[in-house]
């Protein structure tokens, strides 16, 4: 079974970067960041699928993140950039088929362990 595992969290100030990445034991048709504060519902941030469908943003962080992949290695990349406190959250890798909404996160049927993402003012 395919297995993801994320690394790059950390705690930055405002206006700063930090880059994510998901390492995937095996291959799947697209890929997704999904974040959770504290309190608040998961939200899908971005994701990435193969077979030409392209990227996907969440409005909020459209112009500021980046999704990427690095099919050699099978790791997905979330660069961020401009972050504010409102992006503070664990923010989680996921994976699917093509089937479902990319912001669905039930038609994800892989999930990471989650990777903490602080941003201070």
């Amino acid at each position: 079974q395919v297995q993801l595992v994320e690394s790059g969290g950390d705690s930055v100030q405002a206006g700063g970067s930090l880059r994510l990445s998901c390492e995937a034991s095996g291959y799947s048709n697209c890929m997704g960041w999904f974040r959770q504060a504290p309190g608040k519902k998961r939200e899908g941030v971005a994701a990435i699928c193969t077979g030409g469908f392209g990227t996907y943003y969440a409005d909020s962080v459209k112009g500021r993140f980046t999704i990427s992949q690095d099919k050699a290695k099978n790791t997905v990349y979330l660069q961020m950039h401009s972050l504010k406190p409102e992006d503070t959250a664990m923010y989680y890798c996921a994976a699917k088929g093509y089937g479902g909404y990319w912001s669905d996160g039930y038609a994800y049927n892989l999930w990471g362990q989650g990777t903490q993402v602080t941003v201070s003012s």
